[in-house]
């Protein structure tokens, strides 16, 4: 059975969101990730969107329908990593 993690998020760098979404997709410590995706506030106050499957990720900035969430499907999920990877207490 599939997971799904859902978060509420704080603003970050574009080098910080590159960085966490290559780790979320290459790491196996945060569990076997087979779709993450959300929309992220910047420190620039603009909006980045970023989407990863397995062995493709996409960063770019836009719009927000909705603001600072994501969401992470997978299995073996280790939500307390992925939460400190992205800044969640």
């Amino acid at each position: 059975a599939y997971e799904v993690m859902k978060l509420m998020l704080d603003d970050f760098t574009e080098e910080e969101l590159k960085d966490i979404v290559s780790k979320l997709a290459s790491d196996k410590s945060f569990g076997d990730v087979l779709r993450a995706k959300g929309i992220v506030a910047s420190d620039e106050g603009e909006w980045f969107h970023f989407d990863l499957v397995p062995e493709e990720t996409e960063l770019r900035r836009g719009a927000a329908d909705y603001t600072g969430r994501i969401c992470v499907i997978g299995s073996n999920l280790n939500e307390d990593a992925i939460k400190e990877l992205f800044h969640v207490a």
